[in-house]
C-alpha cells in the first residue's frame, strides 16, 4: 500500500511539474515578438534597463502572477494615402500613393513600436498616413507640376528621407512607398499637354496618312501585279486550250485525212495503171492495125515506083529508038506521061488501101483508137482537170474523205468526155454508110494527066480528148 501511494504521489507530483512549467513556458513565432514585462532588463543599444523583456524566434519560461507576456506582430502593414497638395505654382494636386511597412526586427525597433503600439496596433496605419501626409505636402510645395511629372522618382525619394527619422522612432520601417497618381482637379496638367499632344496627334496622322498612302500604293502594286499575274495566267490557260483544241481537231481530223491520203494513193496509183494500160493499147494498136496498114501501103508505093519506073524506062528506051523523028519524041513524051500517070495512079490506090486500112481498124477498133488517143493526151486530161483547183486557197469538205475522192474522180473524168464525143461521131459515121472508099467508089479530084483519077490526101478523124 505503501509503495503504491509513494509512487501515485510521485506521479501526481510530475504531472503537476508539467502543467506548471506549460504554464509557465511561452515561444515567440516568427513573425511576432513576445514582451514580457515585470523585471527590468539591459538592451543592447539602451543606456537604461527598460521594464520589460523581448523575445523573438525562441521559447522562455514566464513567472505566472510576477510577470505578464504580450505579443507585438512583426507582419507586413500597408496605408493607402491620400493626400491634398498645393505646388510650388501655387496648383493643387491630389497624390495618390501606399506605404507598405512593418515593426523593424531589431530590438531597439520592437522596444520603440512596443511603448507606442502595443496596446494600439490597429491604429498604427493611420498614425503612418498621418506622418507621410505631413511630409508629402511639404514637400510637393517645393515642387512645381512638371518636376513632379517628369522625376516622380525624387517625390518619392524626397518622402521617405523625410520620414525615415519619425518612422525610426515610432520603431517601424518603410519597405515600400509608390506615388500611382498625381490628379490634376485644375486641367493644368491637361493643358501643359495639349500643345505636346496636338504635335503628337498631327504627327500620328502625318505619319497614319503616310502609312495610308504606303499601304495605298502597295495595294495598287499588289493589284497590278495580280491582275498581271491573272492576265498571264488567262494567256497561258488560253494557249494551253487552243493547243488542245488543235490537238483535238488533229485527231479528229487524223481519221479523214489518212482516208483522204489513202483514196488520194488509191487514184494515183489507179491513174497509173490506166497510163499502163493506155501504153499497152497504143502499142498494141501500133502492132496490130497501124504496123500491117504501113506496111502493106508501103508495099503498094514501093510497088507502084517500080511499075512506074518501069514504064519510065520503057519509054525511054521507046523514045531512044524514035529520037530521030519527032513522031518518036511525041510518042516517047506520051510514053512517059502515062507512065507518070499510071505510077500517081498506083500511089494514089496505095494511099487509098492504106487509108480504107485505117478505116476498117477505126471501125473494128474504135475502143483501142479512142483509148490510144486518150493515153497519148493522158497527162494533159489528168493536168487539166487539177487545175480546177489551182486557184482554191481553203477548201472545206463536208464529207471527209468521201468528198475529196468524189473531187478527184470529177476532175478525173472530165477528160473522159471526150471518150464519149469520138464513140457519138464513129455511132453517126456508121449510121449514115460506109465511106466512099469502103464503097470503092473513085474519090473526088481528078489528074491533069489524061483524065486519070487521083484520091484525095488521107484526111484524118476527128478525136475529141
Amino acid at each position: 500500500m505503501e509503495v503504491g501511494f509513494v509512487v501515485g504521489a510521485a506521479l501526481g507530483v510530475v504531472l503537476v511539474l508539467i502543467g506548471a512549467f506549460k504554464l509557465m513556458w511561452r515561444v515567440a513565432e516568427p513573425n511576432e515578438a513576445l514582451i514580457i514585462s515585470g523585471s527590468k532588463h539591459k538592451l543592447e543599444g539602451l543606456e537604461e534597463g527598460m521594464g520589460f523583456r523581448i523575445v523573438t524566434g525562441r521559447g522562455t519560461l514566464v513567472t505566472p502572477g510576477m510577470q505578464a507576456v504580450r505579443k507585438l506582430s512583426l507582419d507586413l502593414n500597408q496605408t493607402e494615402l491620400h493626400v491634398d497638395c498645393v505646388t510650388h505654382q501655387g496648383i493643387p494636386l491630389k497624390v495618390r500613393g501606399v506605404v507598405i511597412f512593418k515593426v523593424g526586427d531589431d530590438f531597439v525597433s520592437i522596444a520603440n513600436a512596443a511603448r507606442r503600439f502595443l496596446d494600439q496596433q490597429k491604429l498604427m496605419a493611420e498614425r503612418v498616413h498621418t506622418v507621410f501626409a505631413g511630409h508629402l505636402r511639404a514637400i510637393v510645395g517645393g515642387l512645381t507640376v512638371e518636376d513632379m511629372i517628369r522625376d516622380r522618382e525624387k517625390l518619392t525619394g524626397q518622402a521617405r528621407a523625410a520620414c525615415g527619422t519619425e518612422m525610426e522612432k515610432l520603431g517601424l520601417i518603410v519597405d515600400s512607398l509608390q506615388i500611382h497618381e498625381i490628379e490634376d482637379p485644375t486641367g493644368y496638367i491637361k493643358n501643359l499637354s495639349a500643345p505636346h499632344l496636338a504635335a503628337v496627334r498631327r504627327d500620328a496622322r502625318i505619319a497614319q496618312a503616310e502609312a495610308d498612302r504606303l499601304a495605298t500604293e502597295a495595294e495598287q502594286l499588289a493589284f497590278g501585279r495580280m491582275a498581271e499575274a491573272t492576265r498571264d495566267s488567262e494567256i497561258l490557260k488560253a494557249g494551253y486550250q487552243a493547243e488542245q483544241d488543235k490537238a483535238n481537231a488533229k485527231a479528229r481530223q487524223a481519221g479523214p485525212l489518212a482516208d483522204a491520203a489513202a483514196r488520194q494513193e488509191v487514184v494515183v496509183q489507179e491513174t497509173r495503171v490506166a497510163e499502163l494500160e493506155a501504153q499497152r493499147r497504143e502499142q498494141q494498136l501500133q502492132a496490130d492495125v497501124r504496123k500491117p496498114a504501113d506496111a502493106r501501103a508501103y508495099e503498094k508505093r514501093t510497088l507502084a515506083e517500080a511499075e512506074r519506073d518501069a514504064l519510065i524506062s520503057v519509054a525511054e528506051a521507046r523514045a531512044a529508038e524514035t529520037r530521030a523523028t519527032g513522031e518518036a519524041e511525041a510518042a516517047a513524051t506520051q510514053a512517059k506521061g502515062l507512065a507518070q500517070a499510071e505510077a500517081n495512079r498506083a500511089q494514089g490506090l496505095a494511099e487509098a488501101e492504106a487509108i480504107k486500112a485505117r478505116a476498117a481498124a477505126l471501125a473494128e477498133n474504135q475502143e483501142a483508137v479512142v483509148a490510144q488517143q486518150l493515153a497519148e493526151k493522158w497527162p494533159e486530161i489528168v493536168q487539166a482537170g487539177a487545175s480546177a483547183f489551182g486557184n482554191v486557197d481553203n477548201m472545206v469538205l463536208l464529207n471527209g474523205a468521201d468528198g475529196m475522192a468524189d473531187l478527184f474522180a470529177k476532175a478525173l473524168t472530165m477528160g473522159g468526155t471526150g471518150l464519149g464525143l469520138a464513140r457519138q461521131l464513129l455511132a453517126s459515121m456508121n449510121q449514115n454508110g460506109p465511106s466512099p472508099i469502103q464503097n470503092g467508089a473513085s474519090p473526088q479530084g481528078t489528074s491533069p494527066v489524061n483524065g486519070g483519077a487521083v484520091p484525095p490526101p488521107a484526111q484524118k478523124v476527128p478525136v475529141e480528148g
